[in-house]
């Protein structure tokens, strides 16, 4: 009666955690089929910050995403915008949130950029939230001289930590400086890569991720107008169009073995910017067929190669055996 009373509390358990269901339990690696291109690309919800954050779902499965990234503090639907979206939520707000994205077919899956700092029962809330949501990463830029409780809190949780780079007065716009706070430190601990920022504060993304090789969590991915300037003549343009380099940034993280996800952050055109969203998600999409194209005809190359090495191997075994046969043949007449 004791085992039969074991394996029943055992399947209980079992069918419990199935029906919480993979899309709400942190994920170490996100799943394959959230790929786009070959990478993750989804929308940060900031994009629309003048709607609801249901209205972001809802605008991230327009453009053709599939995953999405939260901020602290977006009002909740257009049903309830006195409820806002964030760790301090209600359990009951988090239900409805798993409700819309499961109907959207969206998975949340960052949340930032929200403080960290030395007071970890405050962080703890943080994290508690984002386990509560399944959520793969949390997008900070933690107070300094909070290394320590913050990452207690990643290998106690088993959460990523994605470090923001705001532009000045923030530490973290300079990618060295943070390259040297998480030396040494879990290797869930890494950087969020806004490279818009790095082009407002003057710094090439593509040498800033070379600095951050391998500490990549997720990415902030931009392309804008101008490099180097933080005023309104710098801003966002779909992928492609402006000076980002996006398609080499692709190539970069696709060197890294990038498998963290990019959150599209459009901060211009801001109640129009559905159809250049959908264009930076398309770009990527495209970007992913061109390299199945690119891998094609490496394949196709090599399999000539490996056929004319073939031949020419035959070629030369024929040869040594009508070498061997004409030795052996004077071997007889002597």
């Amino acid at each position: 009666m004791r085992k039969v009373g074991v394996m029943s509390v055992m399947l209980a358990v079992t069918v419990a955690l199935l029906a919480v269901g993979p899309a709400f339990a942190p994920a170490k690696e996100l799943p394959k089929n959230l790929a786009i291109g070959g990478f993750a690309i989804g929308v940060q919800a900031y994009s629309f910050n003048h709607y609801t954050f249901f209205e972001a779902i809802d605008k991230a499965k327009e453009v053709g995403a599939k995953v999405i990234e939260a901020y602290p503090g977006q009002a909740l639907s257009p049903d309830d915008k006195t409820t806002k979206f964030d760790h301090n939520a209600s359990d009951a707000v988090l239900e409805k949130v798993k409700a819309k994205l499961k109907a959207a077919g969206i998975t949340l899956v960052n949340y930032g950029v929200v403080p960290l700092g030395k007071d970890e029962a405050v962080d703890r809330k943080v994290f508690d939230f984002a386990k509560k949501m399944g959520i793969y990463a949390i997008t900070t830029e933690p107070e300094e001289g909070s290394w320590d409780v913050v990452e207690k809190l990643v290998k106690e949780y088993d959460i990523k930590i994605a470090v923001h780079n705001h532009p000045k007065p923030s530490k973290y716009w300079d990618p060295k400086y943070l390259a040297e706070c998480i030396k040494g430190r879990d290797p869930r601990i890494g950087a969020c890569a806004d490279t818009g920022h790095w082009m407002r504060s003057g710094v090439k993304p593509l040498e800033a991720l070379k600095i951050l090789d391998g500490r990549i969590i997720s990415s902030h991915l931009k392309d804008l107008t101008v490099f180097g300037k933080s005023d309104e003549t710098a801003h966002d343009v779909p992928f492609g169009k402006g000076v980002g380099e996006v398609k080499a940034i692709l190539d970069e993280l696709k060197r890294q073995k990038f498998a963290g996800n990019i959150s599209i952050e459009y901060e211009y055109n801001w109640t129009t910017s559905v159809p250049e969203i959908k264009q930076c998600v398309d770009f990527v999409r495209d970007y992913g067929k061109g390299e199945k194209k690119a891998e094609k005809k490496e394949e196709k190359k090599a399999e000539k190669k490996a056929e004319k090495a073939e031949k020419k191997a035959e070629k030369t075994e024929k040869k040594a055996e009508k070498a061997e046969k004409k030795v052996e043949k004077k071997a007889e007449q002597k």
